[in-house]
């Protein structure tokens, strides 16, 4: 997605952050940080291809805001997103814009969302997507 805003935006200057979560306690761990100076000052967009539960892009907003930029000047951008990331991170940080090409109801027992990138083709050339993919028996 990077590469895809700078080819857009050619003067955009990028921070990064690294979040993973902790497979033994399922929580988000900061391992990078590098920021612009002044982040305050300017709007961000704050990109993450999926997002499931929203934990990861909670703990990011948290970075965030603890740089002084402001929750109104925050969004979050996903290719894909859980309902239960929407809602969690809608909920914490109402003022927070929050845009997505999809949102899928159900996230597994490992918190992957269902169906997930798994049809992506599908959903880009608008085929049909295998049946174990769905919600329900209709398809």
């Amino acid at each position: 997605m990077e590469q895809a805003l700078m080819a857009v935006c050619k003067d955009i200057r990028l921070g990064k952050m690294l979040i993973q979560t902790n497979h033994d306690t399922g929580e988000p761990e900061l391992h990078y940080l590098r920021l612009p100076k002044d982040i305050s000052e300017d709007y961000v967009i704050l990109m993450d291809s999926t997002v499931s539960t929203g934990a990861a892009a909670l703990m990011a907003i948290r970075v965030l805001l603890d740089h002084d930029v402001a929750e109104d000047k925050i969004f979050l951008l996903s290719l894909l997103m859980a309902e239960m990331g929407v809602h969690s991170v809608a909920y914490a940080f109402p003022r927070v814009r929050i845009i997505s090409t999809a949102v899928d109801k159900e996230v597994n027992d490992q918190f992957h969302i269902i169906p997930g990138i798994g049809n992506f083709g599908d959903r880009y050339f608008g085929t049909d997507a295998p049946s174990d993919w769905c919600e329900s028996d209709e398809g």
